[in-house]
C-alpha cells in the first residue's frame, strides 16, 4: 500500500513543526510542507497533498482563496483546516467550500486521531511519540524564536477575536501579528498599521507569571467609537459614558481572551493588574510616551483588529521585556515535550 502525502500549509514554521508532531506514528505518510497557499496548489498539482492541514491567515494567498482553488479546479485533495481564526463564520465559510473539517489551533491530539478516523483517513494506532521524539525544537535562532513568538499570539489572537465576534454579532478581520524586537525609543515604530488619526484613546493592563510579565494595550481610533457604541447598543448612554463604556468593555474583552490563550499556551496563570486608561483623545505619540520609561528592550506584537463591513479598526498591543522573552520560549518548548 503506497503512503498517503500529507501536506501541511501554514506560513510559520513553528506551527508546521508541531502540525507534524502531531500526525499519528502507525499513519505511513509522507509530509509535505508549504508556507502559503500558491506553494500548496503547485504541490496539490504535483502529486503531493492527497490530504492537506490548511492555516487560514497568511501571506501570498490565504485558506480561503486556496480552498476557492481547490474547489474551482476540482484538485484531488482532502482538506483539514487547522487555524488559531475559529469564528463559527470561519468554519462555516472553509466548509460551504468543501473542507472536511476544521481544527482550532493548538492541536489536540486526541481531537485529530478522532477526526481522522471519523473520516476513514487514518484508523490505526492514536499515539505520536516518535515524531515528537524526531521532530523537538533545539538549536533555535533568534528568526526560529520570532516565528514561534509570532504563532503564540496568531492563537491567542483568534481566541480574542472569536469572543469579540460572539459579543458584536459580527465577524472579525484578523491579520498575521507584527512581532518585532525593538529599543524603547523605537515603540512607535511597531504601530506599522496603525490608522494614525489625530486622536486615539487608550487602556493599559500589565500581567505577570512565572517570570513572565507585560503590558497589553488597546487602542481606538477616536472617529469609530459612535460605531462602535451602537454595535453594543449603548445608544442610551450620552455620548462620554458611552465612550468610555465601550472603551472599557471591548478592552477587558480583548486583553482577557487573549491573555486566557496565551496562559494555557505558556501552561501558567496570569495575574492581571486593574485595567489603566492611558488617555482619551490623545495624539497617539503621546499616548504611548506612558509606557517607554521602564523597559531597555521590548518584543512588540501588533494585532489590528478590523471589522471591514462597518469600517472600524482598533490595535491590541503586547509589550514583553526582553528578560521574559527567554522565559516564553522556554514554556513553548517545555510544553512541546
Amino acid at each position: 500500500m503506497s503512503k498517503t502525502n500529507v501536506l501541511i500549509c501554514d506560513d510559520s514554521a513553528f506551527a508546521r513543526k508541531q502540525m507534524a508532531r502531531s500526525i499519528p506514528d502507525g499513519w505511513d505518510v509522507e509530509l509535505h510542507f508549504a508556507k502559503d497557499g500558491r506553494e500548496a496548489i503547485d504541490m496539490i498539482n504535483a502529486g503531493k497533498g492527497d490530504v492537506m492541514f490548511l492555516d487560514l491567515n497568511m501571506p501570498v494567498m490565504d485558506g480561503y482563496a486556496t480552498m476557492e482553488v481547490i474547489r474551482r479546479d476540482d484538485l484531488p485533495c482532502l482538506v483539514i483546516t487547522v487555524s488559531g481564526d475559529v469564528q463559527p463564520e470561519a468554519r462555516n465559510r472553509m466548509l460551504a467550500m468543501g473542507a472536511l473539517d476544521f481544527i482550532r489551533k493548538p492541536i489536540d491530539n486526541q481531537k485529530l486521531i478522532t477526526l481522522l478516523k471519523q473520516y476513514g483517513i487514518y484508523t490505526g494506532d492514536a499515539k505520536a511519540v516518535q515524531r515528537r521524539q524526531q521532530n523537538l525544537i533545539t538549536g533555535a535562532s533568534e528568526s526560529d524564536k520570532l516565528d514561534a513568538y509570532r504563532e503564540l499570539v496568531n492563537v491567542a489572537m483568534g481566541r480574542a477575536g472569536e469572543n469579540l465576534a460572539r459579543q458584536l454579532g459580527e465577524f472579525i478581520d484578523l491579520p498575521i501579528p507584527n512581532v518585532n524586537v525593538i529599543e524603547n525609543n523605537e515603540l512607535h515604530m511597531a504601530f506599522a498599521e496603525v490608522n494614525r488619526n489625530e486622536s486615539v484613546s487608550a487602556v493599559s493592563k500589565g500581567f505577570v507569571s512565572a517570570g513572565i510579565n507585560g503590558e497589553a494595550l488597546v487602542i481606538f481610533n477616536d472617529t469609530d467609537f459612535d460605531k462602535i457604541i451602537t454595535l453594543l447598543n449603548y445608544d442610551q448612554l450620552s455620548t462620554a459614558p458611552a465612550q468610555l463604556e465601550a472603551l472599557m468593555d471591548i478592552s477587558n474583552l480583548l486583553i482577557g481572551a487573549c491573555l486566557n490563550a496565551l496562559s494555557e499556551q505558556l501552561n501558567v496563570s496570569f495575574s492581571h493588574s486593574s485595567p489603566i486608561i492611558l488617555g482619551r483623545n490623545r495624539a497617539l505619540e503621546s499616548l504611548l510616551s506612558n509606557t517607554k520609561q521602564r523597559w531597555d528592550k521590548i518584543m512588540a506584537v501588533e494585532i489590528g483588529y478590523g471589522i471591514k463591513e462597518r469600517g472600524i479598526q482598533f490595535e491590541l498591543l503586547l509589550l514583553f521585556p526582553d528578560t521574559s522573552m527567554e522565559r516564553i520560549y522556554s514554556r513553548l518548548v517545555e510544553s512541546e515535550e
